[in-house]
């Protein structure tokens, strides 16, 4: 029988996977249940925790997932790195932003640096649309080497270089028929 209250998920799964690939490829562990989003975020253990909101958007996203992997790389960087798909974990992403992230408008891409359950910095999609990579990876960078203690990078250098970047422009990804 079909739930119509059932929300799966916006896009064609296989179409994004390469997006969600690149930032597991560096380490990120995928929240893609509410219950998940609450049992690692609720906890508090001091950690800091790089939750980053996935996105198809190639404006924004483009920059955004190779700003965030190539922050990754530097030598001071945090505890934990966290993703969930926004039009894919959909659930997820929205107790994401109604309990840890009420206080900024919906975002994705977007960022944010979490300990304990409070927000220490959000970077919304308005301030990665227009910046290159490198440019979003050195905010983070700041925000790493501010808050953060935790020895990088997360995977080996030569790794890293085999890394390719999910390229795509405007939303073409197929809305899934529910």
């Amino acid at each position: 029988m079909f739930n119509i209250n059932q929300r799966g998920p916006l896009y064609d799964p296989d179409a994004v996977q390469p997006m969600r690939d690149e930032l597991t490829y560096v380490g990120f562990q995928e929240l893609t249940t509410p219950e998940l989003i609450d049992e690692v975020l609720s906890a508090n253990d001091n950690k800091t925790k790089f939750v980053f909101i996935n996105s198809v958007c190639g404006c924004a996203a483009g920059s955004a997932r190779p700003g965030a992997t190539l922050a990754l790389q530097h030598h001071v960087i945090p505890d934990q790195y966290l993703t969930a798909f926004a039009g894919q974990d959909r659930d997820a992403v929205d107790l994401l932003r109604n309990k840890f992230l009420s206080d900024y408008p919906p975002s994705s891409p977007s960022m944010a640096l979490i300990k304990n359950g409070k927000v220490l910095f959000m970077l919304p999609r308005h301030h990665i649309e227009g910046r290159m990579p490198e440019e979003v990876a050195e905010i983070l960078i700041q925000v790493f080497e501010a808050h953060c203690s935790n020895k990088g990078p997360s995977i080996p250098k030569e790794d890293y270089e085999k890394l390719v970047h999910a390229k795509m422009c405007g939303s073409k990804i197929p809305l899934r028929e529910n």
